[in-house]
């Protein structure tokens, strides 16, 4: 995007409070608008017409070791703020950043990493309900960012209630029915040098630890909130292909809900020139649901009790038995054709089993034009 304007923060805040001449900094402007036009088949649309506006507001200032700072306020599609950030970045210690934004860091930022023209197959005009691996990245939470060593960063992010919430200034966040407690993502970003950039492997991991309940059922979690993702993505000249797989496993012993989630996904892409770029990706996700949990045990399965019939406590285990996985699978070819701030974007859809509807056999489909303006 291009910037819009500056203002000066020493003139701004002098406006505004009494604060020290020798404070000085900047800040940026910039922003976007999107139109688009949306069709499906075998759907309900109404008007096909829509759009979204956003504005980031980005403000800059250094300290006197040379390290500098940075606030980063975005309003999109409308909303109120939307996302924001702090960030300090250091000479040689790498960067620090707390981030209120839906799934930028840790894990969430690397949900789906794969080459396309214009979006991710399963945002691009079909609602598809996929679950995708966001980490601590929903949530408001504190991240530390490596310096580069070799084409290798290494990101830590955690957030001391993962609960997908991002209380604003003074507030809090939970509520008396949240099972979730302290989140910790960990990413390891490779490009090596040797590669020229043209190679990027990435892993992440994240682990949310679970409240545990009352109940001989639910008195202890079998495991945390656990999800991982690994991708690898290169490009050779103008042409970019890359694959990822991701998976979840989320702590539950009510019957009917969702226990794993899956991601796999791979994608090609084609810089036909500096203005025209076409991609072709498919991608698919997994779901299983408990079917039921029962307890069992090596000693007096069915009473508990001993032979004198004194209450025992049970032991061997918990066994789980989990439905036939639902699934759905997409694919997206899209194109794209930008003449300096200007974007118009084209993406032809397909959905298998949207929603996770196991044995759904009726695909969606769904063609989006788009036209972006950035300044």
């Amino acid at each position: 995007m291009n910037k819009l304007t500056k203002v000066g923060l020493s003139a701004l805040c002098g406006s505004l409070a009494t604060i020290s001449s020798a404070v000085a900094g900047s800040l940026d402007v910039t922003g976007g608008a999107q139109v688009t036009w949306t069709t499906k088949s075998d759907e309900v649309t109404g008007n096909p017409i829509g759009m979204d506006s956003g504005l980031t507001f980005t403000g800059n200032g250094e300290l006197d070791g040379g390290q500098t700072f940075s606030v980063t306020l975005t309003d999109t599609d409308k909303s109120t703020w939307s996302s924001s950030n702090i960030t300090l970045n250091t000479n040689s210690m790498g960067s620090f950043k707390l981030s209120s934004a839906e799934g930028g860091q840790g894990i969430g930022g690397y949900d789906d990493n794969m080459p396309r023209a214009f979006e991710e197959v399963w945002d691009a005009g079909i609602s598809t309900n996929a679950n995708l691996q966001k980490g601590v990245g929903s949530s408001t939470n504190l991240s530390w960012t490596s310096p580069k060593y070799g084409g290798t960063t290494v990101q830590l992010a955690w957030s001391p209630s993962n609960d997908g919430a991002q209380p604003t200034n003074k507030g809090v966040s939970g509520t008396a029915g949240s099972d979730k407690m302290g989140g910790f993502d960990a990413v390891v970003d490779i490009k090596p040098q040797w590669s020229g950039g043209g190679l990027n492997f990435f892993l992440a991991g994240s682990r949310t630890e679970v409240a545990a309940g009352d109940g001989i059922l639910t008195k202890k979690l079998q495991h945390d909130h656990e999800e991982g993702t690994v991708g690898l993505s290169f490009n050779i000249g103008p042409f970019q292909a890359g694959a990822q797989a991701g998976i979840e496993r989320i702590p539950t012993q009510t019957a009917g809900a969702a226990a794993y989630y899956g991601n796999s996904s791979w994608s090609t892409a084609f810089n036909v020139n500096d203005n025209l770029a076409v991609s072709y990706a498919q991608t698919r996700h997994v779901q299983v649901k408990q079917k039921k949990q029962s307890l069992f045990s090596t000693k007096h399965p069915t009473s508990g009790l001993d032979t004198k019939g004194h209450k025992q406590p049970l032991s061997g285990g918990v066994f789980n038995e989990y439905t036939p996985k639902s699934w759905m699978r997409g694919s997206s070819i899209q194109i794209s054709y930008t003449l300096g701030g200007i974007a118009l974007k084209y993406a032809d859809t397909e959905y298998d089993n949207v929603a996770y509807g196991f044995d759904a056999k009726t695909p969606k489909e769904a063609r989006l034009i788009a036209l972006s303006m950035a300044f």
